[in-house]
């Protein structure tokens, strides 16, 4: 019992330790460190957070202000509403409670004055129409920073580039995601909305890009920028975004003929569209073949056979066979995001400049856990890229796809509202109905070119509203 006594006295004395620890001051030199990023992660691609401000367009700080204002509004009412609680809890405790009492007696009245100062200030000097405007702008700037610091949802003032070297200042917030952006781009360039926009991040350490995907809430991956970074956000016309959805044969029947892959018509496209992303399971693109694989922390590259699964990469250990038993894991994919990179011929020494890296989130400079993979050419790459990012986002890239379609053909109809409609003869599919296999995937061999006379039947279900 006595070394069971003495064993919890010193254990409350370690604890003492601990709580004691928790409160010690900080320093003003770690203060103002610490203040400078926190005001740092209110903006990216400025120098601090009073500079973004100053790039936001009038109407837009309008809007910053506004919603800032609504959000603190929410907060204090939700406040005074959790305090009169406490408030009526305690009168009904003690035999006080007086319901006329008012909301404001339990606010400081130093607060309400400062409130108020801030709100009201005194009277200066008359100014000229362009100062009085510069005033006006500074004061609703001085504000924003007040107010972004209490804000309960993250906002992010940020700079993206254009391709013509401009750039456009936005506000976002963590509820916004990549699609939300686009959209508000669209407005502001007045672009056309074609589905190759893409939203992308450079890393200029690492010599990589990533195009964000339209359903990743983009506050979140810019948050773990570091402080000094040099990454850039970049509005950009990227053709292979969704080019797997446009040309699905390239991915799926990549093992056929060129020829017979490039005579592939629309309504077969649509067919194996149809095979692969909307049955009970997403099913991804069955690629293998050889890559070089840098070695940790060298500039030598192995030529290694790899293979594509839902759940990661794999590859064939030496000396063994492809049969599933021996493969190996390389990587798997809901830790990482795939970046594709430039120049690695010169700055790595790899075999091509077609290079691709996975790599965590937050790791943002050179790091042993980043995998480097090297492929022979372009055509390669672009299998290997896309069809990482179907096993990655699977049906929800599909989703991406179909929204981005219609947001281009909502558009396209409004432009074109005014003119004429041109009437055209009803088409019909000249294309065979793939078979299923076993194993999920299309029977590629039966999507073979129909002869010029040849009449479809009617697919089952016809007519009947299905």
């Amino acid at each position: 019992m006595e070394d069971i006594d003495a064993m919890f006295t010193d254990l409350l004395g370690e604890m003492d330790l601990l709580t004691q620890g928790l409160g010690y001051e900080m320093d003003p030199s770690e203060m103002s460190s610490s203040s400078s990023q926190i005001e740092n992660n209110f903006s990216i691609g400025f120098t601090d957070l009073k500079e973004s401000l100053n790039e936001l367009e009038d109407h837009d700080l309008d809007a910053l202000m506004a919603d800032l204002g609504s959000d603190l509004t929410e907060t204090e009412e939700t406040l005074n509403a959790a305090k009169m609680g406490h408030v009526h809890t305690q009168q009904h405790k003690s035999g006080y409670y007086t319901p006329q009492q008012n909301v404001q007696a339990s606010i400081p009245s130093s607060q309400m004055s400062s409130s108020s100062s801030s709100l009201h200030p005194e009277p200066s000097e008359p100014l000229v129409a362009g100062e009085a405007e510069a005033q006006v702008k500074a004061d609703k700037i001085k504000l924003a920073l007040e107010k972004l610091k209490e804000a309960k949802v993250k906002k992010l003032v940020i700079k993206v580039m254009m391709s013509d070297g401009s750039s456009k200042t936005l506000m976002v917030d963590e509820r916004q995601t990549v699609r939300d952006v686009l959209d508000n781009l669209f407005e502001k360039t007045h672009c056309d909305c074609s589905t190759d926009w893409s939203l992308c991040e450079t890393n200029p350490e690492l010599q990589a890009e990533r195009g964000f995907e339209d359903h990743e809430y983009l506050v979140e991956p810019l948050s773990a920028w570091t402080r000094d970074s040099e990454n850039k956000i970049l509005f950009l016309l990227r053709p292979n975004k969704y080019l797997l959805f446009k040309d699905p044969q390239i991915f799926y029947l990549w093992k056929k003929h060129k020829q017979f892959v490039n005579e592939i018509n629309g309504c077969r496209k649509e067919l194996l569209l149809k095979e692969n992303f909307e049955g009970p399971s997403v099913i991804v693109p069955d690629l293998e073949g050889p890559l070089y694989l840098r070695e940790d922390g060298k500039k030598s590259w192995k030529r290694r056979y790899f293979l594509l699964r839902a759940s990661g990469i794999y590859y064939v250990p030496k000396g063994k066979t492809k049969t599933s038993r021996d493969l190996a894991c390389f990587i798997q994919f809901d830790k990482v995001n795939i970046y594709t990179a430039t120049d690695y011929k010169q700055k790595y020494k790899a075999p091509t400049d077609f290079c691709f890296i996975l790599k965590h989130p937050q790791i943002q400079k050179e790091s042993q856990y980043i995998r480097f993979l090297c492929c022979d050419d372009e055509l390669t790459l672009s299998l290997w890229v896309n069809s990482i990012r179907v096993a990655k986002y699977g049906a929800t890239l599909y989703h991406n796809y179909q929204t981005a379609v219609r947001r281009a053909l909502t558009t396209t109809s409004t432009l074109h509202v005014t003119s004429l409609p041109v009437s055209s003869p009803p088409t019909r599919s000249t294309g065979h109905i793939a078979t299923v296999r076993a194993n999920e995937h299309p029977d590629q061999d039966y999507l073979s070119e129909p002869p010029p006379d040849f009449i479809p039947p009617p697919p089952p279900g016809w007519g009947s509203g299905v």
